[in-house]
């Protein structure tokens, strides 16, 4: 017989969901998928563009629901794809006001789906949008520390906005440049895994002032749920472990990282 699993805490406070895939969830429709989360608090959600393809699927969904925000970019598991117009695509949308940064964008070492120059070729053009367009970014680094500073260090100055290092898993030295570069680090239900000592060790190095929270639905499913598909409502279990770490309440880490968000993505 399974263990009993935890209710979902709500704290009456608000919460913006700072990244998910609302077209990847399957278990429920989008208005079901919202509406569990708006119950616990859930004020904004950020759904994240990471193909050609997936952009104007972006644009439809932030166009159908209200609180629903969008991100517009390529994944670098699928860098090859990035083209002239989908260059000129994303800048295009990035004047709607439901569209808050450009991304996903990154360096993925770890899968190695695609030539690791095109990687950074399509990283550095799509920084060099955000420059632009005045835009924060979403960035992606997996196994990828040196390149990712690397480019960053070369970028970030001419960014007037920063953004996020989303679902950090990456080690001490990227997280500290990030910060000081002025980005924030983007903390998902792996921060609740038995084995992510790593990702609870930056929690507690990295002021609360440069932290974000977010799922990634449907993936990495925070404790006391794994096992089953990721969605929004799990927010409040992310913000209860950064809190544990931090050795502060639950609602220091929402009222913060509330501020946060809208100081990166809203502003």
């Amino acid at each position: 017989m399974s263990k009993k699993r935890r209710d979902i805490p709500n704290y009456q406070l608000p919460i913006i969901e700072t990244h998910f895939h609302l077209d990847y969830l399957k278990d429920a429709p989008a208005e079901e998928v919202l509406a569990a989360a708006r119950e616990l608090g859930v004020e904004r959600f950020m759904t994240i563009a990471v193909t050609p393809a997936n952009i104007p699927v972006v644009l439809q969904l932030t166009s159908e629901h209200t609180d629903l925000f969008g991100t517009l970019g390529v994944h670098p598991h699928d860098a090859a794809e990035f083209s002239d117009e989908t260059d000129a695509t994303i800048r295009q949308h990035l004047n709607n006001d439901k569209i808050v940064a450009v991304g996903e964008i990154g360096l993925d070492y770890f899968y190695d789906n695609c030539d690791r120059e095109v990687q950074r070729q399509v990283f550095a053009q799509q920084l060099r949008i955000a420059a632009d367009t005045d835009m924060p970014v979403v960035i992606h680094t997996r196994e990828a520390d040196e390149d990712t500073m690397a480019i960053l260090r070369e970028y970030a100055p001419q960014m007037a906005r920063k953004g996020v290092v989303h679902s950090f898993t990456s080690g001490p030295e990227l997280a500290g440049l990030a910060v000081e570069l002025g980005f924030c680090l983007g903390i998902n239900g792996i921060v609740t895994f038995n084995k992510a000592e790593n990702v609870r060790e930056i929690v507690a190095q990295t002021p609360l002032t440069h932290l974000l929270l977010e799922t990634d639905a449907p993936y990495l499913t925070p404790v006391p749920y794994r096992g089953t598909e990721n969605a929004p409502k799990y927010l409040p279990f992310i913000a209860e472990t950064i809190a544990r770490v931090k050795e502060v309440s639950t609602e220091d880490v929402l009222r913060q990282t509330y501020e946060n968000s809208l100081r990166t993505f809203f502003s």
